[in-house]
Parts: C-alpha cells; sequence; structure tokens
C-alpha cells in the first residue's frame, strides 16, 4: 500500500514539475528574440538631424505573460529620459510609465520569431510606429522608427543596439 501512494506522490511531483518547465517556456517564448539589455550602438545608427541621443540603454525581461521593458537614456541635449511598460504583444495599447518621447501607451505584435511592430501614441493619437528585428545570431536588435516624437520632432530612425 506504501510503494502505491510512494509511486503515485511520485508521479505527481514529476507532473507539477513538467507543468512548471513548459508554462515558463511558453510565458518566455513572446519575447525570447528581445530578452536582455541592449545599448546603442551611435556608429550603426542613423537618426534625423539633432534627434541622436548621447546614449540608450533597454532591458527586456520576461513579467507574467508579457515582457518588462525598462528604457534609459540621454536626449542630445543632456535631458536624462527614462521609462518603462510592459509589453504584450497582442495589438492592445498598454501604458507607458515615466517620460517616454514617443507617446503615453504602445501596442506590440509580432511579425515572426525575430520581429515586432510597435505602434506609439500620445492621448490616443499615433505617433511613431516601429519595427523592430532581432539579429539571427541574437547579438543586435534594430528597431527601425517612423512619425513624430512628443517633442514635435521628426522621427526617422535606425538604431542599432549591441547586446550586453
Amino acid at each position: 500500500m506504501q510503494a502505491r501512494i510512494r509511486q503515485t506522490c511520485l508521479f505527481a511531483v514529476v507532473a507539477l514539475g513538467l507543468v512548471v518547465v513548459l508554462a515558463g517556456t511558453t510565458f518566455a517564448q513572446p519575447g525570447s528574440s528581445n530578452l536582455g539589455t541592449w545599448k546603442l550602438n551611435l556608429a550603426k545608427s542613423t537618426y534625423a538631424p539633432g534627434t541622436a541621443p548621447r546614449s540608450a540603454t533597454f532591458t527586456n525581461v520576461v513579467a507574467g505573460a508579457g515582457i518588462k521593458s525598462t528604457s534609459d537614456s540621454v536626449r542630445a541635449d543632456g535631458t536624462a529620459v527614462h521609462s518603462e511598460n510592459t509589453e504584450v504583444y497582442d495589438g492592445k495599447d498598454y501604458p507607458i510609465s515615466g517620460n517616454s518621447l514617443n507617446g503615453d501607451t504602445v501596442a506590440g505584435t509580432r511579425v515572426d520569431a525575430n520581429t515586432l511592430k510597435f505602434v506609439y501614441k500620445k492621448n490616443g493619437k499615433i505617433t511613431v510606429t516601429s519595427t523592430n528585428v532581432a539579429s539571427s545570431d541574437g547579438k543586435t536588435y534594430t528597431v527601425t522608427a517612423k512619425g513624430t516624437n512628443t517633442l514635435g520632432q521628426t522621427v526617422n530612425t535606425v538604431a542599432v543596439y549591441d547586446k550586453q
């Protein structure tokens, strides 16, 4: 009788372990190509005149069913910019906290394993759209953005980030 109980308990523990591992894998997959810390490579990037930042770094980590993105940059005039948001690739608007130059909400969709599209809005009006592509080797992340940011500046950017 005790052998049967032990066998049942062992089966339950193994089954629970598999559920936890598979659930973790499922949650990690939506943003696996853009997870980690990324630093702007200004030498490989192009910006509309006068809009290139002095520096920029962002970090993406799994947060529940989405990806928490934290961004820190220093604008050309020396102003520090910090923003945070949770990315859920379902096409719905999600709030951005901090002082994002692109808007107060962002909606993301996954195009393929390495490509994401984002639509930024300020007060419900589209400001900037971007296509973000992680390289197949996972070492670079390219953000191609167009529109007008919250400062009224033209955004026509190809920003290349290196994995840290």
